[in-house]
């Protein structure tokens, strides 16, 4: 059973997102001041480790409890020819997760993440957008209900992922839908498609936004008629985290894409979330910058899978590590002045 029966029961879980805890922010930078550094000294070290105080609740964070999840579906526009790679590598990729073959395996574990990898209807494709909406709405609040309950109440951090073939054509749309401009200006090579296959993408989103027209208006319309169900998913997941106060990251174009309408549907909406890396994918910078978030890593990464948010997990680590663990300047003996 869905955890939303309507796109009005969704919206409104949408428009009332907790804020955090203001105290524990408070009481998290008061400790970064009195460390035996310059205040300051260690750069977004000091900011990440008030963000992970402020959704935690506490003022000394932990990160015991990491989890990646990775959403799988597949795409009607990869008729289309927007993607080097057939439609069937999604499914073979989500037994190669359960085998542990892919990068994200490895990632996840040398970030001492569990792993979950949620497959979507991977061998029903969503209706070709430039025809008709990806999704109706039964389709779409199923997706988002599935990354809402995947998030475990215990997660301290969630990474999230994302594979489908396709997917990085239908991120373009949504971004496009969003943000405004044209297809050239949001789609990338994703897998490695050749000059035509980079028109044929540009092509499509144009389609995909002249046919879906005013309805773009909405952020839950935009996300259902030209999205697919792992990006609903993604959404969906963190949703939950925001109001389950659990930190996110985000990995590259299609993740943030997916959360991306939770900016447009309520002010600070990607407050609880923060950019992993920047993708080598054409339109990530732009949509980042849109969202006012400044990633953590830039290594020209493009997989997805979470990978990217893998490899920042250390990030926080060591943020959380310096926060907890540095004496104060009194309890060192070491004088201010």
């Amino acid at each position: 059973m869905s955890q939303f029966a309507t796109m009005d029961a969704l919206r409104e879980v949408c428009a009332n997102l907790p804020s955090g805890d203001d105290d524990a922010a408070e009481r998290a930078r008061a400790r970064q001041n009195v460390l035996t550094k310059p205040q300051g000294s260690l750069g977004r070290l000091e900011d990440l480790a008030v963000w992970l105080a402020r959704w935690q609740g506490r003022a000394i964070p932990s990160l015991e409890a990491i989890e990646v999840i990775v959403f799988a579906s597949s795409h009607g526009i990869v008729r289309r020819g927007v993607s080097a790679f057939p439609p069937e590598v999604t499914a073979q990729m989500v037994a190669n997760f359960a085998s542990g073959g892919a990068a994200i395996n490895q990632l996840a574990q040398a970030a001492g993440a569990s792993l979950k990898v949620v497959p979507l209807e991977v061998d029903r494709p969503t209706a070709d957008f430039t025809e008709e909406p990806a999704m109706t709405e039964a389709e779409f609040l199923d997706a988002v209900s599935a990354g809402y309950a995947s998030l475990s109440p215990s997660a301290q951090l969630v990474c999230v992922g994302e594979m489908g073939i396709g997917n990085t054509t239908t991120a373009a749309a949504v971004a496009a839908a969003l943000f405004g401009g044209t297809g050239a200006d949001w789609v990338g090579r994703g897998t490695g498609v050749d000059d035509a296959g980079l028109a044929r993408k540009a092509e499509v989103v144009d389609a995909a936004i002249a046919l879906h027209g005013e309805a773009l208006k909405d952020p839950l319309e935009v996300l259902r008629r030209v999205g697919g169900r792992e990006l609903a998913a993604i959404f969906g997941a963190v949703l939950a985290a925001r109001h389950n106060a659990t930190a996110v990251l985000l990995d590259g174009f299609v993740s943030t894409a997916a959360a991306a309408p939770m900016a447009k549907l309520c002010k600070g909406g990607l407050a609880h979330a923060q950019a992993s890396h920047l993708s080598a994918e054409a339109g990530h910078a732009r949509l980042l910058e849109n969202l006012s978030l400044e990633p953590l890593l830039q290594l020209q990464m493009r997989l997805g899978e979470a990978s990217g948010a893998c490899l920042a997990v250390n990030i926080l680590r060591a943020a959380s590590a310096c926060h907890e663990g540095m004496a104060s300047f009194a309890d060192a003996g070491v004088s201010q002045n």
